[in-house]
């Protein structure tokens, strides 16, 4: 039974490391425990350093709200580790979509503001809380969530992950933007609506 269950925890998180760093070599091809390692003798310190999350994102877009992932993708020094951040900033009241992260969960801090932050489980139960700056959030692995900007002015939230790639489902760009685009019938359907009103937020996402 010990046998059986061991492949199975092997797979509930990223793989450990198996040396002190890894950092990530993006020119080849990711494996199952990340990217292959730069030569160690081009390792330098500020592969461990990344400054990419302290400047303001620009939230003039149609959600008002941008995401800065510090993911492996934009800090190497991560490569192996089980671990990224991102940064979101929300103009008033900007919205960060559905979403879900189908690698990781996410724990979040509020720095400035006030989020609403809220997730739906898997018995369709929605849990949601007003946070404010200095407030914790915790959304577990996998859940549809969003955070809606719900103060008078910007908010900023940080937010953390136990997975150097989480990963990011956006409902509305996978439903309705997809590519190829999922059969309009199966839309209807599901939504039950009409084709008109598929195409009109298709339009909409598209643009």
């Amino acid at each position: 039974m010990v046998l059986f269950l061991l492949p199975l925890l092997a797979d509930s998180a990223d793989n450990d490391p198996l040396q002190d760093f890894c950092v990530g070599n993006l020119a080849a091809s990711p494996s199952l425990n990340g990217f292959p390692c730069k030569s160690a003798s081009s390792v330098t310190s500020d592969d461990f350093f990344y400054d990419g999350l302290s400047k303001e994102g620009n939230t003039n877009n149609t959600v008002g709200a941008v995401v800065t992932p510090a993911n492996v993708l934009a800090f190497p020094g991560l490569n192996t580790q089980g671990i990224s951040m991102n940064r979101v900033d929300f103009a008033p009241g900007g919205v960060n979509p559905p979403h879900s992260h189908p690698r990781s969960t996410e724990s979040g801090i509020v720095i400035k503001g006030k989020l609403l932050v809220g997730f739906v489980a898997t018995d369709n139960k929605f849990y949601s809380k007003v946070l404010t700056r200095g407030q914790m959030f915790v959304i577990p692995r996998g859940l549809v969530h969003f955070q809606q900007n719900v103060g008078k002015g910007k908010a900023l939230a940080f937010t953390a992950f136990n997975s150097q790639l989480p990963g990011a489902v956006v409902l509305p760009k996978t439903i309705f933007a997809a590519n190829p685009s999922i059969p309009e019938e199966v839309l209807t359907k599901s939504f039950k609506v009409e084709a008109d009103v598929i195409k009109s937020i298709r339009s909409k996402l598209s643009s």
